[in-house]
């Protein structure tokens, strides 16, 4: 077989590192970047010993499949351009800006027989594979994304920025209909919500209760996940896994609660006791693969084998239809129960304020 041409549309913060890893994966000829700023796009061929071309248009006739990393409200109108080209895309997340325009990219994508792959990288990360083992039938999720101001991405919502990565982590863990949704958020620098948080109730009965926040002084990424074998505890960041199920003497009917209430009980015993002896805590096993290098070598044996991507054009679609869920029940959110009561995110320090209630 011979050697995938390839090229990068957007070389940015992120697209750089899309050009870095996909000029080193093995079956593929690294043809091109595009990038308006020719700095950005002379600095990454050079670095990639590639060429540099102004107009994105340029580089689809010598690609046999694209990395699109541009900004979100430029999706649609190069999404189309790809497809009419006839090219393959691993496109980043969101999708699109708005469900409408992701339900035409991926409804695009499947008229014309083409590989669509969206970067929701999270599904990738291993420790989320570790976990996605573990955890069958989930009961509870609690999960918590957390950031300092990077100043990238204000033109969207932290729903669309950060707490989509947990939204398609959660749906692809419960496959069920979402029933119920309740949020609210704030915007605290005037841009879009900038920290929100959610409850999902879904149609099996799960419940996820989701934060997500641009403007924490310190970054995280963790998740807890409750099922009726036990509880799986996330970190993403240092790619931790924990298993958490009961031992076999609280299977067997032996109560600690009950122990500790016995003649000369050694309660400091019992206490170092509960993890280890009566509930059993275990290590699961996380591989130290990049994400990101799993992400866009995933895409190229997609475009190589026909095969559909972990996360395709409607799986992308689904959880922007929840982030719009979200952000409607944020925007209706009432900070109040009387007439002059604030609704919605838009509660400013400046004195401005949200729209009152009618």
């Amino acid at each position: 077989m011979n050697d995938l041409k390839v090229g990068v549309i957007g070389v940015g913060a992120l697209g750089r590192h899309h050009a870095r890893i996909l000029a080193g994966i093995d079956g593929v000829t690294f043809v091109g970047v595009a990038d308006s700023s020719e700095e950005r796009g002379r600095e990454a061929a050079e670095s990639w010993g590639c060429e540099w071309y102004a107009d994105y248009r340029d580089l689809l006739p010598l690609v046999e499949a694209v990395s699109i990393a541009v900004p979100t409200f430029a999706h649609l109108d190069v999404a189309k351009e790809c497809i009419a080209a006839g090219i393959p895309m691993m496109m980043e997340k969101p999708l699109a800006g708005n469900v409408t325009d992701a339900r035409t990219i991926a409804q695009l994508a499947d008229d014309a027989g083409l590989t669509l792959q969206v970067g929701h990288v999270e599904r990738f990360n291993p420790a989320t594979v570790a976990a996605t083992r573990e955890c069958q039938n989930p009961k509870y999720i609690k999960s918590e994304r957390l950031s300092s101001f990077s100043f990238r991405s204000t033109d969207i919502s932290i729903v669309h920025d950060l707490m989509i990565h947990d939204l398609d982590l959660i749906l692809n863990l419960v496959q069920s209909d979402v029933k119920q949704v309740q949020a609210f958020g704030i915007s605290l620098f005037g841009n879009p919500e900038d920290a929100v948080q959610a409850r999902l109730v879904f149609e099996n009965g799960c419940i996820a209760d989701i934060t997500a926040s641009r403007i924490n002084p310190t970054a995280g990424r963790a998740m807890q996940i409750w099922s009726d074998t036990g509880c799986t505890t996330v970190d993403f960041t240092t790619r931790e896994v924990k298993q958490y199920s009961p031992g076999a003497e609280l299977l067997a009917g032996v109560s600690p609660v009950e122990m500790a209430t016995q003649p000369g009980a050694d309660i400091t015993q019992l206490r170092e006791d509960v993890f280890g002896r009566f509930i059993e805590v275990r290590d699961a096993e996380v591989s130290d693969d990049d994400a990101l290098t799993a992400e866009l070598t995933h895409f190229v044996k997609c475009v190589n084998s026909g095969s559909t991507p972990l996360v395709n054009g409607w799986t992308a679609v689904a959880a922007l239809e929840l982030a719009d869920r979200i952000q409607q029940a944020v925007a209706e959110h009432s900070w109040g129960s009387g007439p002059n009561s604030l609704v919605g995110p838009n509660i400013l320090p400046s004195g401005k304020t949200g729209k009152k209630a009618a």
